[in-house]
């Protein structure tokens, strides 16, 4: 299937790991310039020689902290003023972070809570305004933001991601219908239990914790919360469905949350 992406530009936040990467690497193959935003400039370089060796396209690595207006700021400076780039097709929010401590969020500090919602809810809002200027208004224009199954489900111990997914899952729908009339598609993408590096250490320590393996904690884990597959994703699964929504193909998809979880959404338990 031609998806019409070849040549464009498109820009994944926390590009570096998961399915940040798995999405890089999926837009690279289909022809697209790619823009890679992270944190850690080292993380950034291996998966941008990654891509550049295996599909030749443009790619631009920008080690860019989302939180930080300033980085914000500098990533869009960079990109516009790159004679490879210059405008942007396709934004991908998809940075976030792992649950940081296992205690009792309701009795967190205010400044920890601050802290989390400024990664998802504030952060993917202000690369969005920051790079809104960069992109065309021809129909072309595609916004992506990777929430999660916490915003739709109880999942504990995750209340602040959580309250960033349901944010962000509303905000959607809020940016679909302001920018339309600027022929730029907004949509939601919502993983469930996704195999990315930071899952398979949590799998890994959680078995041995509990005396199984991982794939018995697994297989477990998936039936207590409803995943109606019985497994986790890999990010390939969840970067196919992103960059079909980026595509010429999915010009009639607008304020959509697609759920990309095996089924959990449904609660068969």
């Amino acid at each position: 299937m031609e998806l019409g992406l070849k040549g464009r530009v498109a820009l994944v936040t926390g590009a570096s790991k998961g399915i940040g990467k798995a999405t890089a690497i999926s837009f690279a193959r289909e022809g697209a310039k790619v823009v890679l935003l992270a944190r850690t400039a080292a993380d950034l370089e291996v998966v941008a020689r990654e891509i550049s060796s295996e599909y030749g396209v443009p790619v631009l690595p920008i080690a860019c902290d989302i939180t930080i207006a300033d980085d914000v700021k500098r990533a869009v400076e960079t990109v516009q003023n790159h004679p490879d780039f210059g405008r942007l097709h396709v934004l991908v929010n998809n940075a976030g972070s792992a649950i940081r401590r296992q205690d009792r969020q309701l009795l967190w500090e205010d400044d920890d809570w601050r802290a989390d919602l400024e990664i998802k809810m504030i952060g993917y809002l202000r690369v969005i305004r920051d790079f809104l200027p960069l992109m065309p208004r021809d129909g072309t224009g595609r916004i992506i933001n990777i929430t999660g199954a916490a915003g739709i489900s109880t999942w504990s111990p995750a209340l602040t991601h959580g309250l960033n997914n349901a944010a962000l899952n509303h905000g959607t729908g809020y940016l679909a219908q302001d920018l339309v009339a600027e022929k730029i598609t907004v949509n939601a993408v919502i993983p469930g239990l996704i195999a990315t590096e930071w899952r398979q250490y949590w799998a890994e320590n959680a078995g041995s914790a509990t005396g199984v393996s991982r794939e018995e904690f697994l297989e477990k884990f998936c039936k207590e919360k409803g995943i109606i597959s019985g497994r986790w994703a890999q990010p390939q699964e969840v970067a196919d469905v992103i960059v079909f929504l980026a595509s010429d193909r999915a010009s009639y998809i607008n304020g959509a949350k697609i759920m990309v979880d095996g089924g959990i959404h449904v609660n068969a338990r």
